[in-house]
This record gives structure tokens, C-alpha cells and sequence, in this order.
């Protein structure tokens, strides 16, 4: 999709299977599963979205899906069928090595776990080894230094890695990461979570990331009860959901194998979405 001098693309890494519950929280799986079917074992496929972002010769890349360290262990816990980022950015005419910026939404396994690889002789290293990458510094923390609800779902070998190399840049909160391309900090589904914000002339495009993993997530209650805070979730939900109604922002979903993206309108009191490819 081309946004004024912004050129923008879903990338996937994969998918994997998700507790059904988990992923819809209060919403009953008599609604949730009319959506998205499950399997036996309660578990509906979602994607690892990524969004590749051009800006004149600048490649910025928004999250990095689960990579390839723990494959064999996410293929039994979650049927994982990922580590595919860099396959689809080569199909794109891009190597690793032509990535700039590496924006984390989220530090947890399924957003930052490609951002390191292990080589032949078993070290990890940056997988995309000239970008900086920009981590919230509550996010970073939380990595360091895990709750007891969250340590499941965070790696430091994620990160760590980065930072004995110098290769992350800390912020704290809302930030300018290019002309046009900003971050929201709504901390809800995780600490430090941040959805990216992209403005070019009057096109406006929001990438909720897990704030609204699919587009069956756009009712204000729907939130997955993996989230931090869903009364942050919550909020931040309804902000973003009034820049999409009120004024037209498009909204690229963080997990959703179909309507990446689309616009969201109000029917009957409900929210609604006007899928459009990206």
C-alpha cells in the first residue's frame, strides 16, 4: 500500500495456534468460534504480522514475529509454522541486512522472538545485524526482570543479545521514529506495549499490533485475557477506535490471517470493519 511517499506491507513470519478463550477473554465461544473455528483442543490459528515500512531508502521494520531459536518447542506448544519473516522480505527484494530500524510493539515471544538467531556453532546473534532496535523502557525491564504471569512469555536471549552490541535504543513512552511515523504507548497488553501510527497528507494508518490482535477483537470488551491490563486495554481500545470512526484512520491488525486491515465504521451501535488488502 502506498501512503503518500510511504510505501507499507503485512509481512508474515508464520502462524500458530492460541487458546481460543485466551485470545477472545470474557466473549463466550459461542460468539467467538461462529469467527474463527477451533480445533480440538480449543485452539484457533492466528498470524505473526510484521509490517514492513519504506520512507525513501529507510527500511523500518514493526515487530519480528517468533523467528527460529525454539521452533521445536513452539511447534509442540502451539503448532507453531513460523520463522518465515526473512523467506517473505527476500520475496520483497529484501535481505536482513537492508533492514534500518526494528520497531518492537512488544517485547513477549511472539513479536520479538525473531529479532535474534542462533548460528551453526550455537551463539546468538542480531538477526537483522545493521538495525536499531527501539524498545520501550518499561518493556525492557519487564524482559529483565519478568512478573510471575508473564515470565512464560518473554526471552532475554530476545534482546539481551541487542544490547551487548549496542543495537537497542530505549524509549520511554510516545516517540518520533521518522517523518510521518510515530508511537502510542498504551501499556494495556503488556508492559511497555505501544501501537506504531503512520501519516502521509491525509492518510492515516494505525497498526494496533496486540491491542486488537484480529478485526474480531474491534468490540471494546473483547480483550484476551494474556493482557497486562485490560482496563488499559480498555482505554487505549477506545482511543484508538474513536481516531478510526471519528477520523478515519485504518487499522492493520497484529495477528489476523484475513482483513489484515480495514476501516472501521459504526453500525447499528456496533463497530464494523470495511476490509481493504495491504
Amino acid at each position: 500500500m502506498k501512503v503518500g511517499d510511504i510505501s507499507i506491507n503485512v509481512v508474515t513470519d508464520g502462524t500458530l495456534l492460541l487458546d481460543g478463550g485466551a485470545l477472545f477473554g470474557p466473549v463466550p465461544k459461542i460468539q467467538w468460534e461462529k469467527n474463527l473455528k477451533p480445533d480440538r483442543s480449543n485452539r484457533v490459528r492466528i498470524s505473526l504480522n510484521c509490517i514492513l515500512i519504506q520512507l525513501g531508502s529507510q527500511n523500518i521494520l514493526i515487530d519480528t514475529g517468533i523467528g527460529a531459536k525454539r521452533m521445536e518447542k513452539l511447534k509442540e506448544s502451539y503448532a507453531a509454522a513460523g520463522n518465515k519473516l526473512i523467506k517473505n522480505l527476500k520475496r520483497g527484494g529484501l535481505t536482513a541486512r537492508d533492514i534500518d530500524i526494528v520497531v518492537l510493539t512488544d517485547l513477549r515471544f511472539h513479536r520479538a522472538g525473531g529479532c535474534t538467531k542462533v548460528d551453526r556453532v550455537g551463539q546468538t546473534l542480531p538477526a537483522f545485524p545493521k538495525a536499531k532496535y527501539l524498545v520501550q523502557k518499561t518493556a525492557l525491564e519487564q524482559v529483565i526482570n519478568p512478573s510471575e504471569r508473564g515470565a512464560p512469555l518473554y526471552h532475554k536471549d530476545d534482546i539481551l543479545p541487542l544490547m551487548e552490541k549496542d543495537l537497542v535504543e530505549v524509549i520511554d513512552g510516545d516517540y518520533k521514529i521518522a517523518p510521518g511515523i510515530t508511537t502510542f504507548m498504551t501499556d494495556g497488553p503488556s508492559v511497555g506495549h505501544q501501537v506504531v501510527l503512520i501519516e502521509s497528507g491525509s492518510e492515516r494508518i494505525a497498526y494496533a499490533g496486540d491491542l486488537m490482535p484480529t478485526s474480531y477483537h474491534l468490540a471494546p470488551g473483547c480483550i484476551s485475557s494474556l493482557d497486562y491490563s485490560p482496563n488499559k486495554t480498555l482505554i487505549a481500545k477506545r482511543e484508538v477506535l474513536s481516531m478510526a470512526t471519528d477520523k478515519g484512520w485504518l487499522l492493520v491488525f497484529g495477528n489476523a490471517q484475513e482483513n489484515y486491515a480495514g476501516y472501521v465504521e459504526q453500525r447499528g451501535g456496533k463497530y464494523g470493519l470495511r476490509a481493504i488488502d495491504i
